[in-house]
């Protein structure tokens, strides 16, 4: 219920202060997990996703422990919407782990592949956890391109939230050994999807 009034009242205030356009949602699953990954350029891109997705079941957000050092209700919400603290170092493990027990359950994860903001708005360097979730998981990704009319977000401005079609499951397969040659070419498939959302939608 919480989750529900949160995201409802999310999306009717991001509406009110931005022009936001959906493009793709269809490519979104369903009945299945999946790990959405999205191009990171400001600190709320998270909730422009999260509301361009809307329905469905609640996803989980993978986000740096930091956030939740901020502010202690802030904190409290976060972990009631579904927001999961990387910790960097033994912990870590042990965090990406049970993830990936929930998305081969049927839910849904939201990571930014590059993890940390972009400075110029174009991708930066991707990292791996990403790879690593949907591979272990044995699920689809779904290419996400955040496209802001002037490069990085500004109140009212126009904003597109562009789903590609998914980079399917076996093509993510990393094998036993994790190979890294096979990690980097399923980084050049996001960056290549990437690509074509933002030439197909970004604005003129």
């Amino acid at each position: 219920m919480f989750y529900c009034l949160i995201l409802t009242g999310a999306w009717l205030l991001w509406h009110l202060a931005f022009a936001i356009r959906v493009v793709g949602r269809q490519y979104l699953p369903r009945d299945r997990g999946f790990v959405l990954a999205p191009n990171h350029i400001s600190a709320i891109d998270p909730v422009f996703v999260v509301i361009a997705r809307f329905w469905g079941r609640r996803m989980l957000i993978l986000a740096k422990e930091e956030i939740f050092q901020v502010n202690p209700i802030f904190s409290w919400m976060f972990r009631h919407v579904g927001v999961v603290a990387i910790r960097r170092g033994a912990g870590e493990t042990d965090v990406l782990q049970g993830v990936v027990e929930q998305v081969r359950a049927g839910q849904g994860v939201l990571v930014f592949p590059e993890g940390t903001r972009s400075k110029t708005g174009d991708p930066g360097r991707l990292k791996s956890g990403a790879f690593v979730i949907a591979s272990a998981a044995g699920v689809d990704m779904i290419p996400c391109r955040i496209i802001y009319r002037h490069t990085f977000m500004r109140l009212f401005s126009r904003v597109r939230v562009c789903f590609g079609p998914p980079i399917p499951a076996g093509t993510l397969a990393l094998g036993e050994k994790k190979s890294a040659a096979k990690l980097r070419q399923n980084k050049q498939l996001l960056l290549s999807a990437w690509d074509g959302l933002y030439r197909a939608n970004r604005f003129g």
